[in-house]
């Protein structure tokens, strides 16, 4: 005997598609595209058609869907099972409590990422480093803004010079200093790693980045979601990955002043390497931090006192 069929109870007899309907077809699309978790990801979107909460659509499947409706939700879907990554999509991504918009001209912000702004803010407060007052800071390679953002508003006392070589990268992160309330203490500039901090003149307290560090030919290798949408400029780090840390290395302490540190982000297994960098670079009390996965992600070193 034939199983009976699973979306019988929600079908609309003779009429529009139903919100169950359209959640099973999105499923079966998306996993067959191979996205990993297609049954949440199918509601994530289409409760973003509708303009609710994923947990409200159990007790609407049997609910028709406009066409208007379901023609868009046939189009976020479609995007999705071509691997463009959700977020791009949706236009936001969460990052340490607070909402960022992202667009494919910045990486979207990660997990992994809150390990260096911990890390940060944790040398940043109390004792000589608080006592100093207006804290300055500088964000390389901001991006998104995540991390001139969240230091931002976790240090009330922070100013933050946020450096990106995209103007489009730059516009994505000043609207998110905007959406975040911190507009009025992160200055945004235009130019290559380290080189803006000269025209801002003065030194600062900390200087933090997530460079690009994947090499060349681990490109090939990455999800889809991140080889073929998200911005390459961001991603490469010549052969070996090590490329823009030996630049921040090197020209990062010019910068800083007694007792300021240089704090990076590394890729799995990287962090060896970069701490040795930072030492051969002359930083004191290089360290290793670790991420929530237990995975060395920051690397940490200062100037003499």
């Amino acid at each position: 005997m034939a199983a009976p069929r699973e979306a019988a109870p929600d079908r609309a007899p003779d009429g529009p598609q139903t919100v169950g309907e359209a959640l099973a077809q999105a499923r079966a699309q998306l996993a067959a595209a191979g996205v990993a978790d297609a049954e949440r990801e199918a509601a994530w979107l289409l409760a973003h058609v509708l303009g609710c909460r994923a947990g409200a659509l159990v007790a609407r499947r049997s609910e028709p869907l406009a066409p208007e409706a379901s023609d868009e939700y046939a189009a976020l879907v479609a995007r999705r099972a071509a691997r463009e990554p959700l977020q791009y999509i949706l236009g936001t991504e969460e990052f340490m409590g607070l909402t960022f918009r992202v667009t494919p001209a910045v990486l979207i912000p990660r997990l992994d990422t809150a390990a260096l702004v911990e890390q940060a803010v944790a040398r940043l407060t109390g004792g000589a480093a608080e006592a100093r007052g207006v804290l300055r800071v500088a964000d390389i390679g901001t991006g998104s803004g995540a991390i001139a953002v969240a230091v931002a508003h976790l240090l009330p006392h922070a100013q933050v010079v946020a450096v990106d070589l995209s103007p489009e990268a730059l516009a994505v992160a000043a609207e998110n200093a905007r959406l975040n309330g911190v507009a009025d203490r992160v200055r945004f500039r235009q130019g290559d790693l380290l080189a803006p901090l000269a025209e801002e003149g003065g030194r600062f307290a900390a200087i933090l980045s997530n460079p690009p560090y994947i090499r060349e030919d681990e490109i090939a290798g990455l999800m889809p979601e991140v080889r073929d949408w998200e911005p390459r400029l961001a991603l490469v780090a010549g052969d070996d990955g090590l490329a823009f840390y030996r630049r921040l290395a090197r020209e990062a302490p010019a910068f800083l002043e007694p007792g300021g540190f240089l704090g990076v982000e590394v890729g799995i297994g990287q962090a060896p390497a970069v701490a040795a960098l930072f030492r051969e670079a002359g930083l004191k009390d290089v360290a290793v931090c670790r991420d929530t996965a237990g995975v060395d992600r920051a690397v940490l070193g200062s100037v003499a006192p």
